[in-house]
């Protein structure tokens, strides 16, 4: 029965260093993002799914000039702090009506 425990616990221990190498792999690729300045960069898709629009929408902020936009071969990216600042120039604040107690 000993050699059953301690072949057994052999094979846990591979495994939770395989495990350990996988998670490793994980950490590296999502710190692995495209970034410029140390900043995030995002494509396309990225900014659809943020914003909840369609990609002709986005083109039109583009092209407008709303939303700063870099192409890198052939690529569009954009910065996160670009998107951020796109929301919040987006945002309209409403203001509390005046009442009038005259």
């Amino acid at each position: 029965m000993n050699i059953e425990r301690i072949e057994f616990l052999a094979w846990m221990e591979r495994i939770m260093e395989r495990f350990n190498i996988l998670s490793e792999h994980m950490y590296n690729l999502q710190n692995k993002r495209n970034s410029i300045d140390g900043e995030e960069l995002l494509d396309n898709q990225d900014v659809l799914q943020i914003l909840k629009i369609s990609s002709r929408s986005l083109q039109r902020y583009r092209s407008s000039g709303k939303l700063a936009y870099y192409t890198i071969s052939g690529k569009i990216y954009y910065k996160l702090s670009d998107v951020h600042q796109f929301i919040r120039d987006s945002l309209n604040p409403t203001l509390p009506k005046k009442k009038d107690n005259q």
